[in-house]
C-alpha cells in the first residue's frame, strides 16, 4: 500500500515522498529506522463510500499461484535477488490481494526472515506443500530447481483440476436450466392450458392429467417445497463442514458410479504427484506424506496417509502401509514396492502419477462424450412429454370440431 509522507531528515530539511508499506505502521516504522522525524502520513489513495475495497471479495486462486511459480521460476532462474523477485512481483500484479501478499513477503525478506517462514504466514495463499519444499530447497541450496519443479508440478495440477471442473459443471448447469424452465412452464403456461382442456369437455389423456396434477400440486405446495429445500441445503452445507460430514460427503463422492472412479483417480495423481516433487527436492518421506495428506482435499485419503506415516514410522515399508486399502488400488502398491526394491522410488511415483493424470484425462474426454447425447436424450424426453401432454387434447378438440 502507498503512503504519502513528510519528514525532517536529520539535517532539519523537511522533505516529501512516497513509501510502499503493508501497513501505516510499518511504513512509520521504516520512516523512524532511518532517523527521520515524521510530520504528516497518510495513505496516497483515500477510502470513500464510493471506492471501497471488498478485500473479503477479493482473493488469490490457484491459477495466480501457478503463474506466480512460473514468474519465481524465471527470476530465480535469472539470478535476482529474493527481494527483488517479490517486490517487483507485488507491484506487477493485477491481483490486489496478491500485491498485498507479495509486499508483505517483500517486507518479511527484508526483514531478514527466509522465504519459506514469510510464504507461511500466508497459509490461505501458499499451502503446507508450497512452503516444505521452498524450505527444502533453501536448505539444499536448490531454490532455482526447487521453483521450477514447483511451477511444474502446480501447473499439470491445476490443468487436470480444471478439466475435472469442466467436466462436472456443464451437466450440472443444463439441469438446472432444465428444472428452471420446467417449473415456469408448471406453474405459469400449465395451468392457463389446463382451463381451456377441461373446459373442452373431453376425455383428457393420462399424460395429460399427470402433467396438470403435477401443475396443481405445484401450485398448491410449491412455496412448502422450495422452504423445504433451503432449509435442507443449509442444513446439509452445516453438516458437511463437520468432521462427519466431510467423511461421509467424500464417501459418498468416492461411491458414485463412474464418477467415483474419477475421483479416486484424481486424488491417487495429486498423492503421487505431491509425493514425488517433493522427496525429488530432498524432503523426507515421513514429511512428504504428512503434508500431502493436509493438501490432498480428501478425508478419506488423508486418513489413509496419516494412518501409513504412523505405520512407516513404525518401520514398515511405503508399499505395506499403504496396502489393504480399498481406495489405493493393488498395482499401484505393488509398483511402489518394485520402486522401493530396486531404487528408483522417485521414477515409480513420476510414472504412476503421468499414469493416473492420463487416466483422468481420458475419462474426463469420455464423461463429457456420455454426457452429451444423455442430456439431448433427457432434454427430448421432458419436452417432447410435455408438448404432448398438451397438444393431444388440442388434437383431439379440433378433431372433433
Amino acid at each position: 500500500m502507498l503512503f504519502k509522507y513528510k519528514i525532517i531528515d536529520k539535517d532539519g530539511i523537511e522533505k516529501a515522498g512516497d513509501i510502499d508499506a503493508i501497513s501505516e505502521e510499518a511504513a512509520i516504522s521504516s520512516l523512524q529506522g532511518r532517523e527521520y522525524v515524521i510530520t504528516y502520513i497518510e495513505p496516497a489513495e483515500k477510502k470513500n463510500l464510493l471506492n471501497l475495497e471488498f478485500t473479503f471479495l477479493q482473493k488469490v486462486s490457484n491459477k495466480d499461484v501457478v503463474i506466480l511459480s512460473k514468474q519465481l521460476s524465471t527470476l530465480f532462474s535469472s539470478h535476482v535477488s529474493a527481494l527483488r523477485v517479490f517486490r517487483l512481483l507485488g507491484n506487477e500484479s493485477e491481483n490486489p490481494a496478491l500485491r498485498r501478499v507479495l509486499t508483505a513477503v517483500a517486507d518479511d525478506v527484508q526483514g531478514g526472515l527466509q522465504i519459506s517462514v514469510a510464504l507461511a504466514k500466508h497459509p490461505k495463499v501458499f499451502s503446507s506443500f508450497y512452503v516444505n519444499m521452498i524450505k527444502s530447497g533453501e536448505e539444499s541450496g536448490k531454490l532455482n530447481e526447487t521453483f521450477s519443479f514447483l511451477a511444474d508440478h502446480l501447473d499439470r495440477n491445476y490443468d487436470l483440476l480444471s478439466k475435472v471442473k469442466n467436466a462436472l459443471i456443464y451437466p450440472i448447469f443444463v439441469i438446472v436450466v432444465f428444472v428452471v424452465v420446467m417449473v415456469m412452464m408448471f406453474t405459469m403456461v400449465i395451468p392457463k392450458i389446463s382451463v381451456i382442456l377441461i373446459d373442452g369437455g373431453q376425455e383428457l389423456p393420462t399424460i395429460t392429467r399427470a402433467v396438470i396434477s403435477m401443475s396443481d400440486f405445484l401450485l398448491d405446495y410449491g412455496i412448502f417445497i422450495l422452504v423445504f429445500l433451503v432449509i435442507g441445503i443449509f442444513m446439509f452445507l452445516r453438516f458437511a463442514r463437520t468432521k462427519a460430514g466431510k467423511l461421509s460427503v467424500d464417501k459418498f463422492k468416492l461411491g458414485i458410479p463412474y464418477i467415483g472412479d474419477l475421483y479416486k483417480k484424481v486424488f491417487l495423481a495429486r498423492i503421487l504427484g505431491n509425493m514425488q516433487t517433493m522427496l525429488t527436492s530432498g524432503v523426507s518421506i515421513i514429511k512428504t506424506m504428512e503434508v500431502t495428506s493436509t493438501v490432498v482435499d480428501s478425508v478419506v485419503y488423508q486418513a489413509i496417509l496419516e494412518k501409513s506415516v504412523e505405520a512407516i514410522k513404525a518401520g514398515v515399508s511405503v508399499s505395506d502401509s499403504l496396502s489393504g486399502y480399498e481406495e489405493i488400488p493393488n498395482i499401484m502398491v505393488q509398483m511402489i514396492k518394485i520402486g522401493e526394491e530396486t531404487g528408483e522410488f522417485n521414477n515409480v511415483l513420476d510414472t504412476l502419477s503421468r499414469f493416473y493424470e492420463r487416466e483422468v484425462n481420458g475419462a474426463v474426454d469420455m464423461l463429457v462424450g456420455m454426457i452429451e447425447p444423455a442430456m439431448i436424450v433427457l432434454l427430448g424426453l421432458g419436452v417432447g412429454g410435455l408438448m404432448a401432454a398438451v397438444l393431444m387434447p388440442i388434437y383431439n378438440i379440433s378433431s372433433a370440431i
